[in-house]
């Protein structure tokens, strides 16, 4: 909405009013802070012996349940109707993918580290766009990806302890996550409820099929089978939150805030698991996280002054 003076249409272009923006930004906090929670769970569980493939297979079928019975009487046909079946699709094998990688991570190392490898993605994305996504080159992107990876070498630095193959899939996972991001970016044209319901349900269907070859009924107790169950509401609820913030805040206000998900992970590492990141790998995950945000800020500053300089 145009108006005529600078300030407001720039402030409408980037999320509409204050109190807007405030709940929005809230709304993306919970979100990721109800999705480290489902980190926790995943970890806890495949520790206690539950094989990943279950673990992942269990918070699929939760979510596309708890969206079957809350949100298709409500929509309907609707939301199924998809403008390109073959692109939800290939979001949905990644969105999978990444899932069954990084709750493999999370077996080998320790949450708060995790999720910091995970924040490659947007440098990794940022990286891809100009091919990918046909944007132009720009130089702080590259430096923000060459500050990200010093993190990272830091974090894995030799007698840091960290699982090598871990920090393997943690980067692949990052990847996967950046082409899963891609994905997300060409079914933007599809509501989002209908985007979130076909990444739950080919996650189930495909799931499902491999059951035969990964099934084993584990031994757990009352408590644990209730966190098994619980990993497809918490997964549903946290893109449910993130679902509500990005409606009413863009994402270019939005994703400076993401980086507080690390706060989130450290503390449920430490409360769940007794693991504290020891100082050199604090400096290492600070590193990544501030490559990530810098550009983020760089990013929307250039948002901002394209904004104005079109009026």
């Amino acid at each position: 909405m145009k108006t005529e003076r600078a300030a407001p249409q720039t402030m409408q272009q980037l999320g509409g009013s204050k109190e807007v923006n405030r709940s929005g930004i809230l709304f993306h906090v919970a979100g990721l802070w109800t999705l480290s929670t489902l980190d926790a769970s995943a970890k806890w569980l495949v520790l206690a012996g539950v094989p990943v493939l279950m673990v992942t297979w269990v918070r699929y079928l939760g979510h596309i349940a708890v969206m079957t019975a809350v949100v298709l009487p409500a929509q309907r046909g609707a939301l199924l109707r998809t403008r390109s079946l073959s692109r939800q699709l290939v979001r949905g094998v990644l969105m999978v993918l990444s899932t069954l990688l990084f709750f493999s991570v999370l077996r080998r190392l320790p949450l708060a580290e995790a999720t910091s490898l995970n924040f490659m993605a947007p440098l990794f994305l940022m990286a891809m766009a100009p091919v990918l996504l046909n944007e132009a080159h720009r130089l702080h992107r590259w430096v923000g990806v060459l500050m990200g990876f010093a993190g990272v070498l830091i974090v894995v630095r030799p007698g840091s302890q960290l699982d090598p193959i871990g920090v393997a899939l943690g980067l692949l996972t990052a990847l996967t996550f950046a082409f899963f991001q891609i994905a997300t970016r060409r079914v933007a044209h599809d509501p989002p409820l209908t985007t979130n319901y076909y990444g739950g349900l080919v996650g189930t269907v495909g799931l499902t099929l491999a059951l035969p070859w990964f099934w084993q009924m584990p031994d757990l107790s009352a408590a644990q089978w209730l966190l098994l169950l619980s990993t497809g509401l918490t997964g549903f609820v946290g893109h449910l939150l993130q679902i509500v913030a990005y409606s009413r805040t863009q994402a270019t206000l939005l994703a400076p805030f993401s980086y507080l998900q690390i706060l989130a992970a450290t503390a449920l590492g430490w409360l769940a698991f007794g693991q504290l990141p020891d100082m050199t790998t604090a400096i290492g995950i600070s590193l990544i996280c501030l490559a990530g945000l810098a550009v983020v800020l760089w990013e929307t500053r250039h948002a901002i002054a394209a904004a104005v300089s079109r009026k």
